[in-house]
């Protein structure tokens, strides 16, 4: 679980822009941001999503199987990935398929014995079966999704583990007595033949709150039989929450302050969830209303541009460089001018050093960089300043959600972390096109872009006979459409036209970028 310091001073606040096609949202720390995640809105193989699927070619070479969930390339399901209680599954399955299973409940199914550790693939998977998964990482590049058949239901306290009695205690609640506290608990109400993960966030937490979020779960298993009975493979049969709601699920808790939603619908689905999950934080989510886009607003757009180029330069001077290769990502420590403020070589590298400890860990997050990441880090010759730079860099990525890990500096100043990878890398990118030619090497004249403007807007009140429309632009072509006011080209228009006309600068927008928006506020294509 991720948590933050909950003094006051501190500042955490989710923004989420939401549009027809995706939602993004933004999680601020400090108003600095740390977390950018992007979600289609018809999104399919999420992480945490059970699919009925049908195994199309087993690999003993491999010790694996290609199973076909609906993608464009079978996922991968590798023999460790089947989780001991697989043989119990794959009953289950077939006795659902066949309607020789009646009921979600598992209290009267006999389990089957644990399958062996060094087995092999094709003991417990034949071509043509149908297997019931789960999506472990969603497809990458040009490999298909990684699966897993040991399925876990995940609710806000604890995790749903089927066929299997066993209970566990997050290892982060250190009090002794309280994991057992929890560990008693969960054992008087979980139901049987089913194993429980108690999360972090349920330190402290009553009987009443935990037998809720397991009912809860034990109603997701029931819809995910009743899918199961009808369904032919390959076929989703249990959606993970939408990235919104598994965020807050995830990351809710007492020092969050703020949640701002563009979107009336959204805020509606993210006010109920709240009451399901934490009622008395309902008063933190607020809708944004305003007519500047709401990652404007929040000066969002502006921190993407300076985070994600191939150069993040920090406040002191000093910058990083960030490579990306094939097999790994390379982060290159420069100290830039940093290295004019102190006469002393040393204390200036592990300054530059700490500093860029920080931000790197924030980089790892924002970027969802996974794999392999090489750091080289400024040389030091202190086996003491090499420790204080290792301690710093492990304790700003206990914020880090994915798991991960750091090991110590080499004797060549460098630092190898593994982190692992369930989706696609966040990469935005933030060189623009040329404003003058577009990218094409032909310059466009610049004179005519008004002309074209007026153009398309008559197209859209006249043809497309739009009551009120919205035009932004670049910040220097709205202050030239707006200029004189009475005598601007803006009132111009509206007289010409009689019609209200809005013009909004977007300083994210290329110089000559410009769109039409209606008065719900969707874009207007032309």
């Amino acid at each position: 679980m991720l948590y933050f310091n909950a003094l006051t001073s501190v500042s955490n606040e989710l923004i989420i822009d939401a549009s027809n096609s995706e939602v993004v949202i933004a999680l601020l720390h400090d108003k600095r941001l740390v977390e950018l995640n992007r979600e289609k809105t018809n999104s399919q193989f999420a992480v945490g999503d059970i699919y009925l699927g049908r195994v199309r070619k087993v690999m003993p070479g491999l010790n694996a199987a290609f199973v076909d969930v609906g993608y464009e390339k079978d996922a991968f399901l590798h023999y460790f990935d089947l989780g001991p209680q697989v043989m119990s599954l794959n009953k289950f399955v077939r006795m659902t398929v066949t309607g020789k299973q009646k009921h979600a409940a598992l209290t009267y199914f006999k389990n089957e014995p644990e399958i062996n550790k060094d087995g092999k693939i094709g003991d417990v998977l034949q071509p043509d079966q149908h297997v019931l998964i789960q999506i472990a990482k969603e497809p990458i590049s040009t490999k298909g999704p990684r699966i897993t058949s040991e399925l876990s239901i995940a609710g806000r306290y604890i995790v749903l583990i089927p066929f299997s009695e066993k209970v566990s205690v997050s290892q982060k609640i250190k009090s002794s007595e309280e994991r057992e506290r929890l560990k008693r608990l969960i054992m008087s109400i979980k139901p049987k033949n089913f194993g429980v993960i108690v999360r972090t966030v349920a330190e402290g937490k009553g009987v009443a709150d935990l037998d809720a979020d397991m009912n809860d779960l034990v109603n997701k298993w029931n819809t995910c039989f009743q899918e199961l009975i009808k369904a032919k493979p390959p076929q989703r049969v249990l959606g993970e929450l939408n990235r919104t709601s598994a965020i807050l699920r995830d990351m809710l808790n007492n020092s969050f302050n703020a949640i701002h939603v563009n979107d009336g619908h959204m805020h509606d689905e993210i006010k109920m969830y709240l009451q399901t999950i934490a009622p008395d934080k309902e008063k933190i989510l607020k809708q944004h209303k305003g007519t500047q886009p709401i990652f404007e607003h929040f000066g969002i757009d502006r921190q993407i541009k300076a985070l994600f180029g191939k150069t993040v330069t920090m406040k002191s001077g000093a910058y990083l460089i960030i490579e990306h290769t094939e097999a790994l990502h390379v982060i290159d420590v420069n100290s830039g001018n940093r290295s004019k403020l102190h006469s002393d070589q040393e204390s200036n590298a592990l300054d530059v050093n700490m500093e860029a400890a920080v931000e790197i860990a924030r980089q790892l997050r924002l970027r969802d960089m996974g794999g392999i990441i090489v750091i080289d880090f400024i040389d030091m010759h202190s086996p003491n300043n090499r420790k204080a730079l290792y301690t710093k860099l492990r304790d700003e990525m206990k914020l880090d959600r994915a798991k991960h890990t750091i090991l110590p500096p080499s004797k060549f100043g460098l630092v190898q972390i593994t982190r692992e990878r369930v989706r696609p890398e966040t990469n935005i990118e933030t060189a623009e096109k040329c404003p003058t030619c577009g990218g094409s090497g032909q310059v466009q004249a610049s004179v005519l872009l008004i002309d074209q403007i007026e153009n398309n807007l008559r197209y859209v009140l006249r043809e497309q006979n739009e009551k009120k429309v919205t035009l932004r632009v670049h910040p220097y072509i709205a202050a030239f459409i707006t200029k004189g006011w009475l005598t601007s080209l803006r009132w111009k228009w509206m007289r010409r036209y009689k019609r209200p006309i809005s013009v909004k600068p977007v300083s994210s927008y290329q110089f000559l970028e410009y769109h039409f928006f209606n008065a719900q506020d969707d874009e207007i294509k032309v």
